[in-house]
């Protein structure tokens, strides 16, 4: 069946380019490769003023909402596509069923899953941001789907957030130097990325109902740069409306997000997709900016009958408002216009490719982003690396040690055609030492929306633990948190702050039968660490997919030095974040309304700032070798407000091991004359040296950077005066600052 669907899917293929060369009268069929290559939009534009003429009505209107699940209708008799999307920020979701959320059941869905882009964030690495796309991109393709959902960018505001793991921290900075060659790498397949959730998407818990409040500065500083990026810098294709209000009006169909700045100041000539089921209003999807509507297959009227996709904001309500006059056609042959803007980039494109799935290529790329994420926060007396040698016994304890990662968590969960466990891992990379295990505790299926209690007896799994760890020389305790509901999952936030389970307990016993304990830390968020002092060494390995056992036991071992750094900060207590320490009218909000109370200071900005220690900072991660960085200058003192800082420093790899280390330059503006943070990331670069190597490097800071939004004109603002440029490797280390002038 499956096979068949294919075929029919190959020759219709065909025929699309067939019926669209024989209606358009521009000589299309006869371009050189080369010119659709380059992507000519004078070209493509004029092909669409002559197929826009032959569309009615009716078929205009239905290309503007779902037809299923993950599809949007074409036309037929003009041979124009469908267009099909997927789930998949960090790998392509398995299909599911035209009308219903059920998987259908299909056997050649299985792919690769890459690590979360919590651990992309970690590697500080553009190149492997572009890798990761550029793969992902070619598995989408290979699976006929047009548009990848993803990437998110939505700014970690608080460690409760359900869906924190599928971001890229809470920096903008970082988020936006990341999400763009991601982007470029999807798109080079002919597929559209589509970045998302437009925007101030910060929490799961009232997210389809909550009214956001916050100022102008925090929206264009902290929690649109990314998206800005993702429209200039990268050229994307697609962006996904959020579920959200933003100062009372539904973020999807927002006449200030969408409308003015995203589609007007921004230039974005891409479409905009609903999230599913997040249109609410059929004027206001129309006149501000939404392009297609997808949903539940409800509409949120309940109804299931045949035609209920009918029923949507941007369905009949939509004909009729036009046929009525209420609209006027020009507002959906705009929206048309865009759609087959995307279909030429993707399915209409010639020579479009096939793509490749579960490659080789594919599955080093995933190990090789674990690799650069996995961020090591405590190694006292070396822990790690742990050598194999004859007569080590190593107990691996923790049912995070064998359970599946890409099973829950929401829309991103994946079937891969294999995952390597932490477990599995270490034992195929550990010959000489002997490896024991037990789950120490068990919790379930990971489901939607639903928490599913384990059956086995937890007394006698703790037990089992406790007397494995006996018998062993060392322990690595596999714990954190998985993709269950109230998890790292979508639909809800976590209701704690702690690690669930009884963890801190479980730890505490493992620690009095075997002091020789570290830990393996599987989370996308942020934890409470009471339990730090018991372990030895602490690694946080994030949601690393298919490749996740090998990576983990590459760090473990020493075959691989850990080079990732936090992109976010690890608060001691709750109530130090930022957006906690204003009470619930900040975080989750009364059921209606929230307020962004700490504004513009988000993650580190709160915690310098404010001067509060946290756990661990942003942009922290040690390694199993030493740096210096020294040398550290500017090649001016003094700049104008076009020129560029550019800081060079010498980086020098003062230990034994090969390793790569993250120079980070954050820039403040003491005496300001608004509000700031103490500094913010400008600029980074990692670097990979030898053992007693040395490398000279280059940041650059153009000083329009520098600007702060200024509300009392609606637009940048350069501030002159002094600047202080900090050099480090975290937010909390600095080697050290130096003075600057903008005239």
């Amino acid at each position: 069946m499956n096979r068949k669907k294919t075929l029919k899917k190959t020759v219709r293929k065909a025929l699309i380019l067939i019926c669209v060369f024989s209606i358009i009268p521009f000589g299309f069929a006869q371009k050189k490769r080369s010119k659709l290559i380059k992507n000519d939009n004078g070209v493509i534009e004029s092909k669409i003023d002559s197929i826009l003429p032959l569309l009615t009505l009716e078929e205009k209107v239905a290309m503007c909402h779902a037809q299923s699940k993950f599809s949007t209708k074409g036309v037929e008799r003009l041979g124009i596509p469908e267009i099909w999307m997927s789930d998949g920020p960090h790998g392509v979701r398995a299909e599911i069923s035209w009308d219903s959320w059920d998987y259908a059941g299909w056997t050649n869905d299985s792919i690769t899953a890459f690590p979360a882009l919590t651990c992309l964030a970690a590697s500080f690495n553009p190149d492997m941001a572009a890798q990761f796309g550029k793969s992902i991109g070619e598995e989408a393709l290979y699976r006929e789907k047009d548009v990848l959902l993803g990437p998110g960018v939505n700014i970690y505001r608080t460690p409760l957030n359900g869906r924190n793991f599928e971001y890229l921290g809470e920096d903008p900075f970082l988020a936006s130097t990341l999400v763009v060659p991601y982007i470029k790498g999807v798109q080079k397949n002919n597929v559209a990325a589509c970045v998302k959730h437009f925007a101030l998407n910060n929490q799961e818990h009232w997210r389809s109902s909550i009214n956001v409040e916050a100022s102008d500065r925090a929206l264009h500083e902290i929690y649109l740069p990314a998206f800005k990026a993702a429209v200039q810098d990268a050229g994307v294709w697609a962006i996904m409306g959020a579920y959200n209000k933003f100062r009372g009006q539904y973020t999807t169909h927002h006449e200030l997000l969408t409308k003015n700045i995203l589609k007007k100041d921004w230039g974005f000539d891409g479409v905009v997709i609903s999230d599913w089921s997040s249109a609410h209003n059929t004027m206001e999807a129309a006149v501000n900016g939404l392009d297609m509507e997808m949903g539940t297959g409800t509409d949120g009227l309940g109804t299931t009958t045949l035609n209920h996709y009918e029923y949507y904001y941007l369905a009949s309500p939509f004909l009729k408002a036009i046929k009525e006059g209420t609209i006027e056609e020009s507002v959906v042959n705009d929206k048309v216009r865009r759609i087959l803007r995307l279909m030429y980039r993707t399915n209409m494109k010639p020579n479009r490719g096939y793509g490749r799935i579960n490659n080789k290529e594919h599955h080093d790329v995933a190990r090789k982003v674990a690799q650069e994420g996995i961020t090591l926060l405590k190694n006292t007396n070396n822990f790690f690396p742990i050598e194999d040698k004859e007569g080590l016994t190593i107990a691996v304890i923790g049912e995070n040690a064998t359970r599946s990662m890409t099973a829950g968590g929401g829309s991103s969960e994946l079937k891969p055609k294999f995952e390597i466990s932490p477990l599995e891992g270490l034992k195929q990379r550990y010959k000489k030492a002997k490896i024991i295990h037990a789950m120490g505790y068990h919790t379930g299926p990971s489901v939607y929306d639903n928490i599913i209690p384990s059956k086995l007896n937890q007394d006698s799994l703790r037990i089992e633990a406790i007397e494995t760890a006996k018998k062993a020389d060392i322990v690595l305790y596999v714990g954190g948190l998985n993709k269950s509901h109230l998890q790292d999952c979508e639909g809800d936030d976590r209701q704690s702050y702690y690690l669930p389970y009884e963890q801190e307990e479980f730890i505490n016993q493992l620690k009095a039968v075997n002091p020789n304990l570290g830990m393996l830390l599987v989370t996308g968020n942020a934890v409470k660490t009471p339990w730090l002092n018991q372990v030895n060494g602490l690694i946080q390995t994030w949601y690393l997919g298919s490749m996740a056992g090998y990576a983990i036991a590459d760090v473990v071992s020493g075959d691989v030095n850990p080079s990732g750094k936090l992109p976010f900060s690890f608060p001691k207590k709750l109530d130090d974040n930022g957006a906690h320490s204003y009470g619930e009218l900040s975080y989750p909000g009364d059921g209606t309304n929230q307020y962004y109370k700490e504004d513009i200071l988000v993650g580190y900005r709160w915690f310098d700032t404010k001067k509060i220690e946290p756990q661990y900072a942003f942009g922290y991660g040690l390694s199993y070798t030493e740096f210096s960085i020294s040398n550290i200058k500017t090649d001016n003192t003094k700049y104008s407000i076009n020129d560029t800082i550019t800081v060079t420093c010498n980086v020098t790899n003062i230990g034994k091991l090969e390793g790569a280390e993250v120079v980070q330059v954050y820039v403040g503006k003491p005496k300001s004359k608004v509000k700031r943070a103490l500094k913010e990331l400008k600029g980074f670069h990692k670097i990979l040296l030898n053992s007693g190597s040395s490398k000279n490097v280059n940041i650059n800071i153009p000083v329009s950077s520098l600007a702060y939004y200024d509300d009392s004109m609606a637009n940048w603002n350069i501030e002159k005066g002094d600047y202080i440029v900090y050099v480090g490797n975290a937010s909390n280390n600095i080697t050290k600052q130096l003075k600057v002038s903008i005239k």
